[in-house]
């Protein structure tokens, strides 16, 4: 999946960027009080796509 793609989905379901590190940048959810990092790549696979919406309390794409 894209990143920006996920980041859409993210934001979409209520997530917001909370800061940026050097090689990820940082999202909360304040509905369920849950933080994930994303990294910064053109492409995120699968498997960390669950995760991150796993940890954020989001439905996957």
């Amino acid at each position: 999946m894209k990143r920006h793609e996920l980041i859409r989905h993210l934001e979409r379901h209520g997530c917001r960027e909370l800061r940026e590190g050097g090689n990820h940048t940082v999202y909360h959810n304040p509905n369920s009080n849950r933080v994930s990092t994303i990294p910064r790549h053109r492409e995120i696979n699968g498997f960390l796509v669950k995760k991150i919406c796993r940890d954020l309390g989001v439905r996957e794409p």
